[in-house]
């Protein structure tokens, strides 16, 4: 597993910041690049096995079952990006020393700054392409809070959520795609899809696969017309700009594009979705920087721009293009960087990014200027330096593709892209540090501190040695990296080299320079000339359709989501109604070969209450007391039901189930009025009638026809496994705590959940505007007697006998009925008496253990005995059991599932105590408010003196 450790030490080391900030800056930055530098080792001890061929794969079974798995290789593209992101990211980090104010929260930043770096590793070496999906959104979601760091900046919130929807759209095509494209491929892991273009091509699904890629590659590399989003995202600081907007997240969706390469290009479609997108946004993006004003504006769109001629290069579909592609990203992540970084050393220096303010700058900051205008210089394509090289190659590609027909479209757009890039690179340089200075700054302009320099000098280092000695620095990089896309063992290319002569790109690209100069000269003309031209305003845009989805939504939840729980219940009764009829209707309808149970008169009996009591229900469901007692009826029968069909365990939990509830649910209606609010009108009520008929009739009749019919259940193999597999003879008991446990497990869960939840509702039954409207609703009628001496002492005396009941059940349920559920259910029961027999103030009093840790002793010891299955190599869970002879008794079986029961006993005794200190602290508050009278509160005999009550007891939870 030492590959995922290169994505996991920075998604675990996120934290660290966060501690380490409490020792100071100087210690935050150490620690946040010490995790960085351990992942970049980790990287660079794998690179030569790489650089001689290998592809380093490793990896564990996630969840086998959909096809997820922790799997993950490096090859020569894999080690080419993820070096890309770590270097860049440790000087990313040094410069964000400097640059970040002391009122800037350090240890949170670093903290979003690994989380991103960590999933943008788990991108670029994930072998499986689901879990691929699942480093891309983690990238979207990182991205999201490191763009809107400066949550302060209504500008930084807006480009935060405009990223996130349109890169998490993107996310969500992705996810529709990977699934295709495994579904085609028979595998979801890389190294094998990689294997099958053929039948990829060949599949019905190429093109629904190739069009969802596109479309979350297109999204995350800013490509038209998503290209949107990215300069809105330049709200965020500098080093986020550096880091995300030029080196890494917005190449991932080129990454994707050069990933796929080998299943999905060469074909017409590709060619002509990614080669023609990749070149308009290099135009639109080169047009729309040309006319910035700002200088993290002119970045943004230069972006834009390279990133298209990336994706332009991998649409070409040709080896050369790929090459040229695989230099270029290593150029661009170089120069732009670097010129993100000087951008924000200009803006932290003189208060301001605006060209219409600055000028200058090479007097006053020339250690700064100097190495701005090397990389801007780079960016033009200016000789002798990196750029220059990759857009040559970009121009000699461009040669080679034709559109409609026509072998010149291509190479003169490219040539205008970069006639373009020559215009604004010499405008940020010439408007930023040479000419004029303007004497009205926010600030006095000087260079920054050396470890704010420093990381830009780092990255213009290259671009002036791969310039000059290209072959040597990057020449087995980026043939390495482009083996890795092409899948050729050796590649024939013309080698990175200065001079090829005079050719037909050399020509271009002095064409690209010259007439890029003249367009900057006559820069004052076009911008007029661009007012008179239409401009659509892409954030305009984006808001209105924001704006019309949130209308459509808030219509939606208006009409559906309208507090109706009978409306709900009907949706949702139809919707399987309808689902069944179909199923139904294109299903056989054989008649059943099994003969029914012969009927005795007690089973008529028992099913002639049932539906009486269910019939009372609906008939009389106003009163809420007579309900409640017809539902515990009908409780009662399916109990006794259970006992017929020889389910004891289940007749046992039934009951008790009944009795809890039951009684709950009568202290809880002694809060509330006597009856239902009024009844809805009839033709409301007929539809609910046939819709609740038709689903009792299907449910009766799915019932019969599963009842009628032989099939094969795992029953049997519970039956035969649950004494030698799980040490007892009681088949539910250890299914519930061995073969499903992991399903009581979540129970008890959503079982302390629902205690919180009640928990909270009633507090707010405690004061405010609820309390006053319970004080409002509520019928008093305090009896004479409140507390009884003989149920008193009753309820006393067995108190401890349901104590050893609910223990004995507890300890026999591994063999016999019984368990945790049931014996932590005849507690319940117990504790409920002491409620109802000596009132709330009492038992409030003498109760030692609260409700919520009840909850957190039953969650943690459940929890602990899994964990504890992990520690001896098992699953999560699994329980073991011995027999341990005992002189006089004979064998006695210990079973860790009885750790677990002890959980689940825990968490139900804790769910039923919330529920009554809760309702306990509701209604001693309603009975020391008085409320007012109403007629039918009038008694008619004269009431006897009522008796004095116990003050509140110390502990507010009773």
């Amino acid at each position: 597993m030492q590959l995922a450790l290169i994505a996991l030490i920075p998604l675990v080391g996120a934290v660290l910041p966060l501690v380490a900030i409490r020792s100071g800056r100087n210690a935050c930055t150490l620690v946040t690049a010490g995790v960085s530098l351990s992942a970049l080792l980790i990287l660079l001890a794998n690179a030569p096995a790489v650089f001689d061929g290998a592809t380093i794969r490793s990896g564990a079974a996630w969840v086998p079952a959909i096809g997820l798995s922790f799997s993950f290789f490096l090859d020569g593209l894999g080690l080419f990006f993820a070096t890309m992101i770590l270097v860049i990211g440790l000087l990313v980090i040094i410069y964000s020393r400097f640059y970040l104010d002391r009122d800037d929260p350090m240890g949170r930043f670093f903290a979003f700054l690994l989380l991103f770096q960590g999933a943008m590793l788990g991108i670029v070496i994930s072998d499986n392409i689901l879990l691929l999906v699942v480093f891309w959104e983690l990238t979207s979601l990182s991205s999201f809070l490191l763009i809107g760091y400066w949550h302060h900046l209504p500008e930084g919130r807006q480009g935060a959520r405009m990223a996130l929807v349109v890169t998490g759209g993107g996310g969500l095509l992705l996810m529709a795609g990977m699934l295709l494209l495994g579904q085609a491929a028979g595998s979801y892991e890389l190294t094998d899809i990689l294997q099958r273009g053929d039948a990829i091509k060949a599949s019905a699904l190429y093109v629904p696969i190739l069009l969802l890629v596109l479309g979350a590659a297109f999204t995350k590399s800013a490509q038209f017309p998503f290209h949107f989003w990215l300069p809105h995202a330049m709200a965020a600081p500098t080093p986020v700009s550096a880091y995300l907007h030029s080196a890494t997240m917005v190449k991932a969706g080129v990454f994707l594009l050069a990933r796929l390469w080998p299943v999905l290009s060469g074909t017409e479609l590709w060619f002509g979705i990614v080669a023609t997108t990749g070149l308009v946004t290099m135009l639109i993006g080169a047009w729309i920087a040309l006319f910035k004003d700002d200088l993290k504006g002119i970045l943004a769109h230069s972006t834009v721009s390279h990133l298209g001629l990336m994706t332009m290069l991998l649409g070409f579909g040709t080896r050369y293009a790929v090459i040229a592609c695989m230099f270029h990203i290593l150029n661009h992540a170089t120069f732009k960087a670097a010129l993100f970084m000087s951008a924000g050393i200009v803006d932290h220096e003189t208060g301001t990014r605006s060209l219409r303010r600055l000028g200058g700058l090479l007097r006053p900051m020339p250690i700064s200027a100097v190495l701005a205008l090397v990389a801007a210089a780079s960016m033009a394509g200016v000789p002798l330096l990196n750029g220059f090289l990759s857009k040559e190659m970009m121009l000699e590609a461009a040669t080679e593709a034709s559109v409609l027909g026509s072998a010149w479209i291509v190479p003169a757009a490219a040539t205008l892209g970069a006639l373009l890039s020559v215009a604004y690179s010499a405008r940020f340089a010439f408007s930023t540090y040479l000419g004029q200075r303007h004497a009205a700054l926010p600030k006095t302009p000087h260079d920054p501190p050396f470890g704010m320099w420093a990381p830009v000098a780092a990255l213009v280092i290259p671009v002036i040695a791969i310039g000059l000695w290209p072959q040597l620095l990057a020449g087995a990089v980026v043939e390495r990296t482009a083996q890795a896309v092409v899948g050729a063992g050796t590649l024939s290319f013309q080698k990175l080299a200065i001079w090829h002569g005079l050719t037909w790109p050399l020509l271009m690209s002095g064409i690209a320079l010259a007439g890029g100069l003249l367009l900057l000269i006559v820069h004052a003309p076009m911008q007029r000339v661009r007012g008179w031209l239409p401009r659509p305003d892409a954030k305009a845009m984006f808001d209105a359709v924001v704006a019309a989805a949130v209308h459509g939504a808030r219509w939606t939840i208006h009409h559906l989501h309208n507090e109706s729980l009978p409306r709900y219940l009907a949706v949702i009764t139809t919707t399987v109604l309808a689902v069944g009829l179909v199923g139904f209707l294109g299903g056989r309808h054989d008649a059943g070969a099994r003969a029914l149970l012969p009927v005795n008169l007690p089973a008529v009996v028992g099913w002639i209450l049932l539906i009486a009591a269910s019939l009372a229900v609906m008939m009389f469901h106003v009163h809420r007391l007579l309900t409640l007692i017809l539902s515990g009826v009908a409780g009662l029968i399916v109990s006794l039901a259970f006992m017929q069909f020889s389910a004891p365990d289940l007749a046992l939990t039934q009951i008790s189930v009944e009795v809890v509830t039951v009684i709950l649910l009568l202290l809880a209606l002694n809060l509330l009025p006597k009856l239902t609010p009024s009844e809805p009108r009839f033709g409301r009520r007929l539809r609910d009638g046939v819709i609740a008929g038709a689903g009792g009739l299907a449910a009766a009749a799915l019932a019969y026809a599963v009842m009628t019919r032989d099939f094969s259940s795992i029953s049997a193999f519970h039956l035969a496994e649950s004494k030698p597999g799980g040490g007892g003879t009681n088949v539910v008991n250890v299914i519930l705590v061995d073969f499903r446990g992991f399903d009581t497990f979540g129970e008890i869960i959503v079982l302390c959940i629902a205690a919180l939840v009640i928990y909270a509702l009633l507090s707010s039954a405690l004061e405010g505007a609820a309390a006053r409207r319970l004080d409002a609703m509520r019928q008093r009628t305090d009896s004479a007697d409140a507390h009884p001496l003989v149920l008193v002492v009753a309820a006393r005396v067995l108190l401890p006998l349901a104590i050893t009941v609910g223990v004995y059940i507890f300890l026999r349920g591994h063999n016999q009925p019984g368990g945790g559920f049931i014996a932590g259910l005849v507690v319940a029961t117990a504790i409920i008496m002491q409620f109802m027999a000596s009132g709330y103030a009492w038992s409030a009093d003498q109760r030692r253990i609260d409700g919520h840790r009840l909850l957190g002793a039953g969650v943690l010891i459940a929890t602990a005995t899994g964990i504890g299955a992990i520690l001896f190599g098992r699953p999560f869970l699994t329980s073991a059991f011995v027999y341990v002879p005992v002189p006089l008794i004979g064998d006695v079986e210990l079973a860790s599932a009885i750790l677990f029961d002890i959980g689940v006993f825990l968490a139900v005794v804790g769910t039923v105590v919330l529920a009554l200190s809760q309702i306990s602290r509701v209604e001693r508050r309603a009975k020391r408010t008085p409320a007012p009278l109403g007629p039918s509160d009038i008694p008619l005999v004269p009431r006897a003196p009522m008796r004095p009550r116990l003050p509140p007891p110390s502990n507010q939870e009773g």
